[in-house]
């Protein structure tokens, strides 16, 4: 089924945030990415648009396409999810002594164990 829908005019959108596993490949863009947000347009394909972005880059705002004619709402996922954070008090329930899984490498640990340690969320 999942072929046939790209024979649609329908707008596909995956949002990953996820650092496990083997992204899908990307020809063309000439950057290697954590994150990655491919948007691709019914009318447009098999061209897409790549949102990418790494751990400490903010999450890209991007177009959401709504109906033919519609303008397109620009999404703010970033600052979505750290109002998510916030109203839901993650930083009540979240053990961030613990390391993340899958781990961070080299220069990402580093960064991520000096923001963790000024905000007071590890001790030395």
């Amino acid at each position: 089924m999942g072929l046939q829908v790209l024979g649609t005019c329908t707008y596909l959108m995956e949002i990953d945030l996820l650092r496990g596993g083997e992204p899908k490949r990307v020809w063309g863009n000439g950057r290697d990415s954590h994150y990655r947000i491919p948007m691709s347009r019914g009318d447009y394909r098999p061209r897409a648009d790549l949102y990418a972005f790494n751990l400490r880059d903010p999450i890209p705002a991007f177009p959401l396409p709504l109906r033919p004619g519609d303008e397109e709402a620009m999404v703010e996922l970033g600052a979505l999810l750290h109002a998510l954070y916030d109203r839901a008090g993650y930083d009540l329930v979240v053990d961030y002594t613990a390391e993340p899984v899958p781990p961070l490498e080299g220069e990402d640990a580093v960064w991520a164990d000096q923001l963790l340690r000024e905000k007071g969320l590890r001790s030395s």
